[in-house]
């Protein structure tokens, strides 16, 4: 599934056709998948394929096509705050960029079959604690996977503002997934080759709406042995932070306000769409018609008119050639001479001020979350 979109170079290139194409809508959704680079959730010698907007798929390892991630992101209609749970959780990328947005104050779970899939998913979210500068500049919720199969989950669970299932749901177990949620949370699953967003609007009413057609692998059910209970998959507790917790977000929230009003340009960076050289086609008139065989075909004839088009058309095309010649010869010259900024940029600049401040090494480790870079 997915080629809805054409193949990006970089992650920010393939976020930029995902916008083209109005994939992408918001501020938010957008800023989350910029900060999430998609080829770290490739397995080493597959990152090539992570810009195109196709499926991947790697013994239990998967991922979805952006353009379905996409339209995902933005029909969970995510906020501050909000429960999210993620059925079939794989890689843990969509759970990461959800963190994003939720913040530190609402709960992320994630739940999947494979036992060697939550372990990849693990230590690709280690991984982005400890060394994505993208962690510094949001306030994140810390994803919780857990293995297990979705079906099975225990009756007493608790109820999720916002759910997703990353495979296709038989018709008989809507009902199973519509109870996982709370009376005015959001439901985005695939049913029957369409993905559906459901919308609890009562104890017993639901809003159903079409995104758009797909087709994902079903929904597996574990083997057992018959007459056998099934294990029920426990979900992990909700939890209220401890206060040293709590005293770290916040004084991470306050440093991170305080320099971006000090230092506005090193904020989050989105770089702008690369612009398309449109190519005109030349329309020629039909002037004459001929006889081949019993059939009469039309045949273009030259003009004067023709002529002048044609020179005018030539010297046109070679003043463009001309201006992206000149446009991206300026533009390596710029690349040069602001080499030094580029560098600025690149600074963490919440790091920066965790290290200045007049604090014991340990206090500022653990406000680092114990990032080495």
């Amino acid at each position: 599934m997915g080629g809805a979109v054409s193949a990006g170079e970089d992650n920010d290139d393939l976020i930029d056709n995902l916008k083209e194409a109005q994939y992408i809508r918001t501020g938010r959704v957008e800023q989350a998948f910029r900060a999430i680079d998609r080829g770290d959730y490739y397995l080493d010698g597959y990152r090539d394929n992570a810009y195109k907007d196709l499926a991947w798929k790697h013994g239990n390892i998967h991922l979805s096509a952006p353009c379905i991630y996409s339209e995902v992101m933005e029909a969970l209609k995510l906020q501050q705050g909000l429960s999210f749970l993620n059925l079939g959780s794989g890689t843990g990328y969509l759970s990461t960029m959800v963190g994003l947005i939720i913040g530190p104050f609402g709960v992320n779970h994630g739940v999947e079959l494979h036992t060697d899939v939550v372990e990849y998913a693990k230590e690709k979210l280690d991984d982005f604690i400890k060394n994505s500068d993208s962690f510094d500049k949001f306030d994140f919720c810390e994803p919780i996977f857990v293995v297990g199969n979705c079906l099975e989950i225990s009756s007493d669970s608790h109820q999720y503002d916002r759910i997703y299932c990353g495979a296709g749901v038989q018709k008989d177990h809507e009902n199973y997934m519509k109870i996982l949620l709370k009376v005015g949370g959001i439901l985005v699953m695939p049913i029957e080759d369409q993905l559906i967003q459901i919308t609890r609007t009562g104890q017993c009413s639901w809003e159903s709406k079409n995104i758009l057609a797909v087709s994902f692998a079903p929904l597996v059910q574990k083997n057992r042995a018959e007459g056998s209970k099934p294990d029920a998959v426990e979900l992990p507790p909700v939890t209220v932070r401890s206060l040293q917790d709590l005293s770290r977000v916040y004084i991470r929230r306050t440093l991170r306000d305080l320099t971006n009003e000090e230092c506005p340009d090193k904020g989050l960076v989105q770089r702008a769409p690369q612009k398309r050289k449109r190519r005109r086609c030349r329309l020629r008139r039909i002037n004459t018609y001929v006889f081949v065989g019993n059939q009469l075909i039309p045949q273009a004839m030259e003009s004067e008119e023709d002529e002048r088009i044609d020179q005018e058309q030539h010297k046109e095309d070679q003043e463009q050639q001309e201006t992206q010649e000149q446009q991206e010869k300026e533009q390596e010259e710029e690349e040069r001479d602001i080499g030094s900024v580029e560098i600025l940029k690149a600074v963490n600049v919440l790091r920066d001020k965790i290290m200045t401040l007049p604090l014991p090494e340990s206090l500022k480790t653990y406000l680092l979350y114990y990032r080495e870079k």
